[in-house]
């Protein structure tokens, strides 16, 4: 079945986290063929036995009702969460205890979110809330878990994942009605640490929350950050760094990986009710399907289509897209080497582990179209019992991506653009062609040129013009572009003026860890409303100086 699946995937030459340095025609078009198989792409198919391993807690000290921990007379009497997924999916949590915290406080703990969900931002504040946050005390109904799933990593496939540093403290329902899960990360080693020691520290998990916020305030859909908590204790790195816990708010953590887990595990049964799950809580629209189980592989094609655009238009570089980090929501998660390009460069690669570029700009949406290939192969069964007519209809289905994301790619560089919606395409597409030429050439940063750009349809194109090289070229495309009558207003709202600049990143990820969260808060003030500019935050958008060099950002762990 792989065969007829494989998406055209950048190629993988071995199996230590690399990538390759296949490129697109053009840096925004998806040209290679849907269902070509990738030569040279190791990809295990799962054998027909189950390899699944037995999750257990066995010589685990337990609490009260047979968990392993004790439940705070606080957090009982405080917060309402559930424990939905570790009641009805045993087979892929393990029940577990997040690591003591020997001095928590507080770094940064987002309050309107806190509103969002239904906590006191006060009782989270507090000695008691801040226990709460990294599940040393643990709430009433809640069943603390490490999930399991498994998942292609660069490309390889690897059978058995899950949290090595993570926990899913529960979920709850917020003040909207919306269950949401509350998922700790750097809580300390799980059965699936392997090697790691299941910690994390205060840098790479405040760029979580600092990124995930900044994608929120630019309406991607994105995993939250609810906190960052100094656990107190020392973690060896490159050099002792100060440990930390985000707490991480998604609508699930149900990911391309955990089907693969369910359906490696040859275990019809489970795999279904996975697919109802994600049904019933993400993609209810499908029940309604004649075939409920295509319904749900073709909404989750349109979700990430969608989602991978709107990577695209911002200049968002994910770093490391393996299929246990797609989720089936459609969510944005995992922020640990992603960047936000500045010099418009389409082969952009930022992770130092991705030698080779498989997960470089320009290969985003081809990637995100391999990855949920992986995900129909996992849905195969219960598409059709017939493998033949299983693998047409899921073929059927994939097809759609490359449109679905065509089309909401261009149309937010339309809408970059500040061109209406009438125009027509054919006279849009050049339009849209032409100018990334003129950017790619000059690497003009890419957020900076598209605010200038509004000044230009207000009839100041000096700013634009002095981004740009070839200005013969670009004075002939404004010409162009002008007659269209752009709309500068509307352009202002989809063209962000400040995002979570690389060079302003690290500066307020080393103050952090030495303490001071001034320059973090600054930069989050900056980034949570992107398009307002305003007086005395000009620091936070201008590029980076030269003296910055080349940026390479670490996953963290």
């Amino acid at each position: 079945m792989v065969q007829h699946l494989q998406g055209g995937v950048p190629n993988q030459k071995r199996p230590a986290k690399r990538g390759s340095d296949r490129e697109y025609s053009s840096p925004t078009r998806m040209n290679a063929p849907v269902a070509s198989p990738a030569k040279g792409v190791r990809h295990e198919e799962p054998s027909g036995r189950s390899w699944a391993p037995t999750l257990s807690v066995a010589g685990r000290g337990r609490g009260r009702d047979g968990y392993p921990w004790e439940m705070s007379d606080v957090a009982r009497s405080t917060i309402a969460f559930e424990g939905q997924f570790a009641r009805d999916f045993p087979e892929m949590a393990v029940p577990w205890r997040a690591e003591e915290a020997p001095e928590p406080r507080l770094v940064a703990l987002n309050r309107p979110l806190a509103v969002e969900l239904g906590f006191d931002p006060d009782f989270l504040s507090s000695p008691e809330g801040i226990r709460l946050l990294i599940g040393n005390a643990v709430p009433e109904a809640a069943t603390p878990v490490a999930q399991a799933y498994s998942g292609h990593q660069f490309g390889w496939y690897s059978p058995r994942l899950g949290d090595g540093r993570a926990l899913l403290l529960g979920e709850i329902s917020g003040a909207d009605g919306k269950l949401r899960d509350i998922h700790l990360k750097g809580s300390g080693r799980t059965p699936f640490a392997r090697n790691g020691d299941g910690r994390a520290v205060v840098g790479p998990m405040l760029r979580e929350y600092i990124v995930s916020e900044a994608m929120h305030a630019l309406n991607i859909p994105t995993t939250r950050s609810l906190a960052v908590v100094r656990t107190g204790s020392q973690v060896q790195r490159e050099r002792l760094l100060p440990g930390a816990v985000l707490t991480r708010v998604a609508s699930s953590h149900v990911r391309v990986g955990s089907f693969q887990y369910a359906r490696a595990g040859n275990d019809l049964g489970l795999l279904r009710r996975l697919a109802d799950h994600a049904i019933e809580r993400h993609h209810p629209s499908s029940d309604g399907e004649p075939n409920r189980y295509l319904g749900l592989l073709q909404d989750v094609v349109s979700v990430q289509a969608t989602l991978v655009a709107q990577w695209m238009l911002v200049g968002f570089v994910h770093g490391v897209m393996n299929t246990d980090n797609m989720t089936v929501s459609g969510e944005t998660i995992d922020y640990g080497p992603c960047a936000f390009m500045e010099g418009f460069d389409p082969g952009a690669v930022y992770s130092s582990i991705d030698e080779t570029g498989r997960y470089a700009y320009r290969n985003q949406p081809l990637v995100a179209e391999w990855n949920l290939a992986r995900f129909a192969e996992s849905l195969a069964p219960l598409i059709h019992e017939d493998e033949e007519k299983a693998v047409s209809l899921a073929v059927g289905s994939l097809k759609g991506f490359r449109e679905q994301y065509s089309t909401a790619w261009f149309a937010g560089m339309k809408a970059k653009l500040g061109l209406p919606e009438r125009i027509d395409d054919d006279v849009a597409s050049p339009l849209v062609d032409n100018l990334l030429e003129l950017v790619q050439e000059t690497r003009a940063d890419y957020t900076s040129f598209f605010r200038v750009l509004g000044k230009a349809a207000r009839g100041q194109a000096e700013p634009a013009r002095g981004m740009i090289l070839d200005l013969a070229a670009f004075d002939a495309w404004l010409d162009r572009w002008r007659t269209l009558k752009p709309d500068a207003d509307a352009m202002d709202r989809v063209n962000p003026i400040y995002i979570p600049r690389n060079h302003l990143v690290e500066e307020a990820l080393a103050a952090a860890t030495e303490g001071d969260v001034v320059p973090s808060e600054r930069l989050l003030e900056a980034v949570s409303d992107p398009y307002k500019e305003r007086p005395g935050l000009e620091k936070f958008a201008t590029p980076a100086p030269e003296s910055f060099g080349p940026y390479r950002t670490f996953c963290g762990t």
